[in-house]
């Protein structure tokens, strides 16, 4: 019996990264569009504590457009080209004690606990890329982080922003 081939885990997407596919954000959607065409048949990862906020805002968004635009990426995602991982295999509690420790070490704000934890997920999922437009992610320092998650055994994933696909990438 021949083995399912599984798909390449490259790339994790923070909470803007669906809500501004939804809302139309036009590099959003030329940076999904590169992803897709050089990386075929693959897809985009949508971590649990990003799914978690998505869920969160479809139903409680004081913002209609933004409530909308949450429903919106959970009916069409799978189109989209995104997949919704509901665990981490290492489990929450590891990814919670290494999400404090990056706090602990000032590589992230104290009080940006969803976006440590995205990260760590992100890394935990063996992502080598996670796609954000979230300055708290993207001003971390990378060889403090890439030194910190080996400690538990962990890669960094490059932090990249939709524009740095486009502009890097497009051809």
């Amino acid at each position: 019996m021949a083995q399912k081939e599984q798909p390449l885990r490259i790339l994790a997407a923070d909470t803007n990264v669906p809500l501004d596919m939804a809302l139309g954000r036009e590099v959003v959607l030329d940076a999904v569009a590169v992803i897709r065409r050089r990386i075929p048949n693959r897809f985009l990862f949508v971590p649990p504590t990003v799914a978690g906020e998505m869920a969160v805002m479809a139903d409680e968004d004081p913002v209609p457009a933004k409530r909308a635009a949450a429903v919106r990426f959970f009916e069409e995602h799978r189109a989209w080209g995104f997949r919704i991982l509901r665990y981490v295999p290492l489990g929450d509690e590891f990814v919670n004690r290494v999400a404090g420790v990056l706090r602990a070490k000032g590589l992230i704000d104290e009080d940006e606990v969803n976006d440590s934890l995205v990260l760590v997920e992100a890394a935990a999922m063996d992502c080598s890329v996670l796609l954000t437009s979230d300055e708290h992610l993207r001003s971390v320092d990378y060889e403090r982080l890439t030194f910190e998650l080996r400690r538990f055994e962990l890669s960094a994933p490059v932090i990249a922003t939709p524009r740095e696909i486009v502009k890097n990438f497009l051809t």
